[in-house]
């Protein structure tokens, strides 16, 4: 099982950020995220936030070993071929660890505060993302580009220099049965959504169904389960830092189907269920102040647990 962690950018410093991903890349996760906001949009609205792609393009020259992304990236933020360009840039400054996180966006007041289209639906924005995922896989893969649809036009484009990685990883973001587990079908190496055990089981179901009808092996596509893990030796105690975290942002406290919290014995047996149902990566979620007791313990005492189910 592969770990990931997310860091909010949020009522947080760069030097904050800096130190967190540098420790979650020394104590040898996987994967190292940031997210793709542009105000802050859980909590205090008045806090300061910092800008995704430049906050991870810097992460990547500050580590070597965890893969580095956007999660998610969001389609609307930016032309599919500027999307491309992007992540090559930081394929080249990773030395080869980039993926391209890709969603179709959800919270419209940044689009409006920001002066950027936001559609008129979830469909119209999930059609984007679709087209948005047809240009940037060839154009990933080398090839020259020319495209006049219905949201997108390029010309005669090709990436120079091309990505180091011979095939860059697409990861597309949702649960949507009908368009985006398509999108994923059609062009993702990965997926990452967020639910209960039997939601996600049923929704891995309804993927392999898509790959089926476009022809595609399920193999080719890693699914992971995004969640917020905070461990301390028992789940009251557990509940008690994560509203100490909440609480520094602004936030009221919550508790959702996609946060765990507890020992490390109790999140092992969640994460060990995600993965006898197929799921073979957890993306989890920090909130600034970020808590390195749980990187340490997460990686330190949580996975080998898991491996050991």
């Amino acid at each position: 099982m592969k770990l990931g962690f997310g860091l909010w950018t949020q009522g947080v410093t760069w030097p904050a950020i800096a130190e967190a991903a540098t420790t979650i890349d020394r104590l040898g996760y996987d994967h190292l995220w940031i997210w793709d906001h542009h105000l802050p949009p859980f909590g205090d609205p008045q806090q300061g936030i910092l800008e995704g792609w430049t906050a991870i393009t810097a992460c990547a020259a500050l580590t070597s070993h965890a893969t580095v992304g956007l999660l998610i990236g969001e389609n609307t933020w930016h032309q599919p071929a500027y999307h491309a360009k992007m992540v090559t840039t930081l394929d080249h400054v990773s030395n080869g660890r980039a993926i391209l996180g890709l969603g179709s966006a959800w919270w419209e007041p940044e689009h409006s505060a920001y002066g950027i289209e936001f559609g008129a639906s979830i469909g119209q924005r999930l059609d984007w993302m679709d087209e948005a995922a047809s240009i940037i896989r060839p154009l990933l893969a080398g090839e020259e580009v020319s495209h006049h649809g219905d949201h997108y036009s390029i010309e005669a484009l090709t990436l120079r220099p091309r990505p180091i990685q011979a095939r860059l990883p697409i990861l597309i973001g949702g649960g949507g049965e009908r368009k985006t587990l398509r999108t994923v079908a059609r062009y993702a190496d990965m997926w990452n959504a967020f639910g209960s055990l039997e939601e996600l089981g049923h929704k891995l179901e309804v993927l392999q169904e898509h790959c089926a009808a476009v022809g595609r092996d399920p193999a080719e596509i890693s699914p992971s389960v995004e969640c917020k893990i905070l461990i301390r030796d028992d789940e009251a105690s557990a509940r008690a830092a994560w509203g100490t975290i909440l609480a520094a942002n602004g936030m009221d406290y919550e508790e959702g189907v996609d946060t765990w919290l507890g020992s490390p014995a109790q999140i092992a047996e969640r994460i060990a269920a995600f993965g006898a149902l197929g799921f073979d990566a957890i993306m989890t979620w920090m909130p600034a102040p970020y808590d390195v007791e749980t990187f340490e313990r997460l990686i330190g005492e949580v996975r080998p647990l898991v491996d050991g189910h």
